[in-house]
């Protein structure tokens, strides 16, 4: 008997992390995969799908300008309860720690529908950092049946706060499955860059970075940018007005700088195989460059994501001034410090997490 899979995805993020499971269930004859589109972030999450040829099946349009996270999560849950009435899935699937993830667990549980939880296990241990992110895979993890782990660790977290070890499921990490597709294509980038020249490359997004740790960050890449002149920085400016407005301010017309509208998943994995040297407050980026053997600065206080900082390829460096200065301009004069982070080294899988997701599933479901 066929089992519905019905799978969610509403940010970029999560459609490059679901991509994988989606084809995987897709190809299996004994699933019928229907794909769900909140678009909490429209543009960026239909640039993803495409590149994986994923068509939604159902797309509920979901954002709105200037949203607030009280009004998308009540117009989330009343439009996921209408289709989970329609669709009638045997089990619903999501990634991550959006609103999307939130409201898709809570709309399960309130119709009795198993919920598989993919990436399950990243914590902080702060419930406002990153905002709202913890509280939202916190509260999700409540509500799943299937814990998809990326990591053992992020599985030994849920069995110490009391989830049932047969409900934690030990995968790897998606994006390492979507990035060794992608990768494989050795993607272009599509920006005018001078091969002459290091390449640094910046994502910023983080609402809990919005304001004054913002400018501390925008002040240590200006300041990397005037004491390099080797250097050159791609910074793919964010939507967001709390980002854009200070970045096109700080560095529109500045020498040696590309700003650029958000790259597509394959240019940006073209981007950071380009890339000297990466800072980021993205959580898919700590995940993603270090498989391309590329270091990255984390710039946050807290990650969720550990288990890079552990093995040395990934830098927790904060968002104040100096620190983040300090650490971009060591790896930048000293190969022995860069060749030690830039090891091509993953803790995060194998590239098969998909599989081992869909077998669960089918033992679960099919039998």
């Amino acid at each position: 008997m066929t089992r519905k899979i019905l799978c969610t995805v509403g940010t970029r993020p999560e459609a490059i992390k679901m991509a994988p499971v989606i084809r995987a269930l897709q190809a299996d004859p004994d699933f019928d995969c229907r794909v769900l589109a909140t678009a909490q972030h429209r543009q960026m999450l239909d640039q993803v799908l495409s590149v994986f040829g994923i068509v939604p099946d159902i797309d509920l349009n979901i954002m709105q300008p200037g949203q607030t996270l009280s009004g998308l999560t009540g117009r989330l849950l009343i439009r996921l309860e209408e289709v989970l009435a329609d669709e009638k899935p045997d089990a619903v699937l999501a990634q991550g720690d959006t609103t999307t993830v939130l409201a898709a667990a809570l709309a399960c549980f309130y119709d009795r529908i198993p919920f598989g939880h993919v990436e399950a296990g990243l914590r902080t241990g702060d419930i406002a950092n990153p905002f709202p992110e913890e509280m939202n895979r916190v509260v999700a993890s409540h509500l799943t049946r299937w814990h998809f782990a990326p990591t053992r660790l992020a599985a030994d977290r849920l069995l110490a706060e009391g989830y049932a070890p047969d409900s934690v499921f030990v995968t790897g990490n998606t994006v390492i499955d979507a990035l060794h597709h992608v990768a494989a294509t050795d993607p272009d980038t599509g920006l005018d860059l001078d091969p002459s020249k290091r390449l640094l490359l910046v994502t910023l997004h983080r609402r809990e970075n919005f304001g004054e740790p913002l400018r501390r960050i925008c002040d240590a890449l200006e300041g990397l940018m005037v004491d390099n002149a080797d250097l050159q920085m791609v910074l793919p400016v964010h939507h967001n007005p709390n980002v854009r407005g200070l970045v096109n301010d700080r560095f529109g017309g500045m020498e040696r700088v590309v700003l650029c509208e958000p790259l597509d998943y394959t240019a940006f994995v073209g981007a950071m195989n380009r890339a000297t040297l990466i800072l980021s407050d993205s959580g898919g980026v700590q995940e993603e460059a270090p498989a391309l053997g590329k270091p990255v600065l984390v710039l946050r206080e807290t990650t969720e994501r550990p288990e890079a900082v552990t093995a040395g390829v990934t830098r927790l460096v904060g968002t104040r001034t100096e620190p983040i200065r300090a650490a971009a301009q060591e790896l930048l004069d000293d190969p022995a410090a860069y060749a030690a982070m830039a090891r091509r080294e993953s803790p995060y899988g194998d590239g098969h997490a998909a599989e081992r997701i869909v077998a669960t599933l089918r033992r679960d479901l099919i039998g």
